[in-house]
């Protein structure tokens, strides 16, 4: 029997900040029997005059309300009750339900809510990247088919799993991560693996996808759902292929952002069917909802694709961590290098390291140690030890050149004066797309036929960074009848085949070779050491040594004009103490992951007063307030300019700076006030971001 006079407590889907908490409403009798937890429903905002969109997130009954409601500060709306406001008039019903479906899950819905109150962020915004837009039908073919067959087991023991064997790792270790629970923080085997297909048709993969796939078969076996979590495609067709072999099909759901819109809907449509799934996917994944979750793994969490470009910009390492203590899984983080925040997590405790039982390596060989007698030699950009190795390997198979950017010449100078080329119309770089093109700049377009520089008149341009495209034009002449490969974000090439070939990549684009490359050279080491960056030296590390790891056995891998502690670690294949150093580092002169930092932007008033709604607490450091992005959209726009503020605290302060700063922009945002004669109100202009990567 359905039950009647029921209270639909609702997350209104807004950016609003005023509006991040639950709001009570009335469910008409007409709804009641398709009322429950978690489905997708639209609601009056009366004040507004509109209707929105929101998530039922509880039901309670009336006489439990008025016993748990307790009125605090807050904006409330005509009609509308929440649980933050007090509200005891007459409630406003809901408009409708727009489907039956519980797309919502609790454990998704506590941890959307605790990553936004930890980031000072909405929790509607974490809710969108859990939960993908409807598919209206694919969400009726899929309950068509659900009602059309019978429960199934949630777990079934004839699957034809493969037994994993853990070969390269203790046995006491990985075979019981899932069992006992182990927060673990794996050394990657840096090693390919061919897998079996027909007429050796199979593929190759990373031996990491291999470890992840063997993990979430292991759960699958304890009847255990696991998220495997990867930066970007490449390494998504990697961990699919190893799955293809080692798990059952109908158990792995893959939950991709390029994927079209029904596809990613009928994926998490099958999550909610309640028994254990392998899911696997890029930084979102790791909202997907879970049947008794029993695994977090995270393949190369230092990566920046893991850092969300939306608010309240949560990474994925940090959702992964809280996921992993609200349903007390197993938690992996596994990669060739490490991460400084992953380090912080090993040195207190919270995660034990784990590394290959075989001490088995690439041969890494950096330029700068090796005595060069020609002077001119040393400085080149492809030393004359490299030059020896590439031209004797590509005789056998394919030869990695990795590079640091692409195109032909990304970046141009004056001849006479040294400047940096710069656009006419917008001050962009200016950049060459081959040999005989016309500059052109690499923001707008425009192309620069008469150029001079605005320093010394000059005319004449020179190159000063070479690109994929002139690095395989050089390479091209210089190994004549070589085949030259480019692999960059224009040219997408991910596997080739055994026979000799030079290929040109940038970092993260290498493509993956059926036996390895008889050769790598890590180029432009320098340059890329040169960007302004606190992690520049420990993504420099990663990238190369992601590229070295895809050597063939016994291969040469060198890199080019890197010395120090940098070339050390690649050298002896030690990323732990590297990162040991650079976190010891960062505790001397208090920069992230040793302390937690937020940026406040906003108007000099805004800024000011947020800031000053957090000087009771202990402990804190401001850095600021100062101008931010002076040549930036608002004063393109003539709207006002901004200064950001920069508050460093320890991690035992970080909910109570979140729900400062938070309670800051709900103030800021609800006592805005439209102008005189205008139709809409301004954007908030204060605005709050946590752990940016890139803000020191």
């Amino acid at each position: 029997m359905t039950r009647t006079g029921l209270i639909a407590r609702v997350l209104i889907d807004s950016p609003l900040p005023q509006l991040d908490h639950l709001f009570d409403y009335a469910i008409p009798d007409e709804l009641a029997h398709l009322a429950q937890p978690g489905v997708r429903v639209r609601v009056p905002l009366r004040s507004a005059n509109r209707v929105a969109d929101g998530y039922l997130i509880e039901l309670i009954d009336p006489k439990q309300a008025a016993a748990t409601v307790a009125p605090t500060e807050g904006a409330t709306l005509d009609g509308i009750g929440g649980a933050d406001t007090g509200y005891s008039g007459k409630l406003s019903p809901v408009d409708s339900i727009v489907s039956a479906v519980p797309v919502l899950t609790e454990p998704v819905w506590q941890l959307a809510r605790r990553l936004a109150d930890r980031a000072a962020g909405n929790a509607s915004d974490i809710v969108r990247l859990a939960v993908p837009p409807r598919a209206v039908r694919v969400e009726k073919a899929w309950l068509a088919a659900r009602d059309a067959t019978p429960d199934a087991p949630a777990t079934n023991p004839a699957d034809p799993l493969a037994e994993p064997g853990f070969a390269e790792y203790p046995p006491e270790t990985l075979g019981t991560i899932v069992a006992d629970r182990l927060r673990v923080c794996v050394a990657a085997v840096p090693s390919l693996v061919r897998l079996p297909g027909p007429d050796d048709g199979g593929s190759t993969v990373g031996a990491w996808a291999i470890t992840m796939a063997e993990l979430a078969v292991s759960a699958l076996r304890q009847g255990k759902s696991s998220i495997l979590v990867v930066p970007d495609y490449r390494d998504q067709d990697q961990l699919q292929a190893a799955l293809t072999t080692l798990a059952p099909a109908d158990d792995v759901v893959r939950v991709d952002a390029r994927q079209s819109n029904p596809d990613r809907y009928r994926g998490f449509l099958t999550l909610l069917e309640g028994r254990p799934r392998i899911i696997l996917g890029n930084r979102s994944a790791v909202y997907a909802p879970a049947h008794d979750l029993g695994l977090i793994v995270l393949w190369d969490d230092g990566d920046p694709l893991y850092g969300e470009q939306l608010s309240p910009y949560v990474h994925a390492r940090d959702a992964a961590l809280i996921r992993r203590e609200a349903a007390d899984s197993a938690l992996v983080f596994i990669g060739h290098s490490r991460s400084v925040e992953t380090e912080r997590l090993v040195e207190i405790g919270w995660l034990r390291a784990v590394h290959p039982t075989r001490d088995s390596h690439p041969r890494v060989i950096p330029t700068t140690f090796q005595s060069e007698p020609d002077a001119q030699a040393r400085a080149a950009r492809i030393p004359s030890a490299a030059w020896l190795a590439a031209k004797e390997a590509v005789r056998n198979g394919p030869v990695l050149v990795q590079v640091a950017s692409p195109g032909y010449a990304p970046m141009l100078a004056c001849r006479s004066c040294g400047k940096a080329a710069r656009c006419t119309q917008c001050q962009g770089p200016l950049a060459l797309a081959n040999a005989n093109a016309t500059p052109a700049c690499r923001w707008c377009g425009h192309l620069a036929a008469g150029w001079h520089c605005s320093h010394c008149e000059a005319t004449t341009l020179r190159v000063v960074t070479v690109g994929t495209g002139r690095t395989a034009e050089e390479l091209g002449r210089a190994f004549p009848g070589s085949r030259v490969i480019v692999a960059d974000g224009e040219h997408t090439v991910q596997t080739i085949g055994p026979e000799p070939a030079l290929v040109i990549a940038t970092r993260g684009a290498e493509p993956i070779p059926r036996n390895g490359y008889s050769a790598i050279l890590l180029l432009d080491g320098e340059r890329m050491l040169a960007r302004e960056s606190l992690r520049v030296g420990e993504d420099c590390l990663r990238w190369w040594a992601n590229a070295a790891a895809l050597a063939a056995p016994g291969a040469s891998v060198m890199l080019a004009g890197v010395g120090g502690a940098l070339a050390h670690a690649l050298n002896t294949w030690q990323p732990g103490p590297y990162a040991a150093a650079e976190l010891a580092d960062r505790r001397q002169l208090r920069f992230p992951p040793a302390v937690r930092v937020a940026s406040v932007t906003g108007t000099t008033a805004e800024v000011e007063t947020a800031i000053e709604s957090l000087a009771e607490l202990p402990g804190l450091d401001v850095l600021g307030p100062v101008s931010h992005d002076p040549a930036g959209p608002a004063q393109k726009t003539g709207g006002p300019a901004l200064v950001r503020a920069i508050v460093r605290f320890g991690y035992p302060l970080g909910d109570e700076v979140a729900r400062t700063l938070k309670a800051a922009i709900v103030r800021n945002a609800a006592g805005r006030r439209k102008p005189k004669g205008a139709a809409f109100r301004p954007a908030p202009t204060l605005k709050v971001r946590f752990d940016d990567p890139e803000l020191l």
